[in-house]
């Protein structure tokens, strides 16, 4: 039943983390700051998660698990009841930096214990749970967060989510024991790991492929909202985007055991490419007239680029099979290091040039992502033998 309450805890997470991307325009009318402003919520969002979470990890190293998650998840609600409540665009910015902090704390963590509170035959199946709770968020909990954004305003959007994440802590500090392993990396052992050749390539490929999404998903809403798309509509759009990204997880998997993960990775990274390009292109080239085709994109772009990352994944493990922990924990980092390149690109983009220039400068990041997956590809082939005489 623990478990549970962990995949919980992650749902909040990843309502909060994704559904921003929904509520940037009505954040900028609101505190009177432009839409490429308000996007840096998210660039100062993930960078703190990318540098804050390895050193948190290190930092807390020797303390007991039970309260490094109720520490995590008591510093994630306050800063949603901080950005309720925020008052001012540098307010709603530290807040969102101090959501970070304790969602970076909290999923590796989260993560540990379910295997430490799982028996040997059920581990797997305790991983899964937690990590669907970043899945199901994409599909309920953004849609959901996004309409009552739409409906009481962003703020109760905050509330929301403060909500889940206090029954989640509730859960854990009843249903979870005291005394559970520490098994944390230490920082020397962490940059031994990334110093590993195949590793900084595989975390190159996770940045480019980061940086291409949220290009363009941190600003979801504004050009949608330029085709006439109203809150309902965006908030179907997120559904479908939340669907394809769960149904490309779940395929991704199938494809890497039955494809290879090379092949299948190829392949996610090609259709996330095509989907993004295509998404612009029909922005520019059917205005008024693109509704049904932009959810086609964006259903492509999900089922496309959530197929990547499981491949990816099982990728990184076979590369540091007996680090296998640290070299996730530094891909989760290189993930949202790319989201956060991504996030100041795109309001770089919405400066100087429109909102439906997003998608082909995103797919390109992750053209150039499908490029180096191919190289490494290539270099990593087996090598003819040669024959004397």
């Amino acid at each position: 039943m623990s478990v549970f309450w962990l995949a919980l805890g992650a749902f909040a997470i990843g309502t909060e983390g994704f559904v921003i991307a929904g509520l940037l325009p009505a954040i900028a009318t609101d505190l009177s700051i432009s839409v490429s402003a308000a996007g840096q919520l998210v660039t100062a969002y993930a960078l703190t998660y990318a540098v804050g979470s390895p050193i948190l990890a290190v930092a807390l190293n020797n303390i007991d698990r039970r309260t490094v998650l109720a520490l995590a998840l008591t510093t994630f609600i306050a800063g949603n009841l901080a950005a309720m409540v925020a008052s001012s665009y540098p307010l709603l910015l530290a807040s969102r930096m101090l959501m970070a902090l304790g969602s970076g704390l909290c999923m590796p963590t989260a993560l540990a214990v379910s295997v430490a509170v799982a028996s040997p035959e059920r581990r797997g199946r305790a991983v899964a749970l937690v990590t669907s709770g970043l899945t199901v968020a994409t599909v309920i909990g953004v849609p959901l967060g996004n309409l009552v954004g739409s409906l009481l305003g962003w703020r109760a959007t905050f509330a929301m989510v403060a909500l889940i994440g206090a029954v989640a802590l509730a859960g854990l500090l009843l249903g979870l024991p005291r005394g559970l392993p520490r098994n944390t990396a230490s920082l020397g052992e962490r940059l031994a790991v990334a110093r590993h050749g195949n590793v900084l390539v595989a975390l190159l490929i996770t940045i480019l492929w980061g940086l291409g999404g949220f290009t363009v998903f941190t600003y979801f809403a504004v050009p949608l909202r330029g085709l006439g798309f109203d809150a309902s509509q965006i908030s179907l759009a997120l559904l479908v985007f939340g669907g394809a990204a769960a149904i490309g997880n779940m395929l991704g998997g199938v494809l890497a055991d039955r494809l290879g993960t090379l092949a299948t990775a190829a392949l996610g990274l090609a259709g996330m490419a095509t989907a993004l390009i295509l998404h612009s292109l029909v922005l520019k080239l059917m205005p008024g007239q693109a509704h049904y085709a932009v959810l086609g994109t964006i259903f492509l772009w999900g089922i496309s680029g959530w197929a990547f990352y499981p491949a990816q994944i099982a990728s990184i493990i076979r590369i540091e099979p007996q680090a296998s922990m640290i070299a996730l924990s530094l891909n989760a980092s290189s993930m949202y290091l790319g989201f956060a390149i991504g996030g100041a690109l795109g309001g770089a983009v919405l400066a100087t040039l429109s909102p439906n220039d997003l998608g082909w400068i995103g797919g390109t990041s992750v053209a150039a992502s499908l490029l180096v997956h191919l190289a490494r590809g290539w270099q990593a082939r087996p090598k003819p033998v040669k024959i004397a005489g």
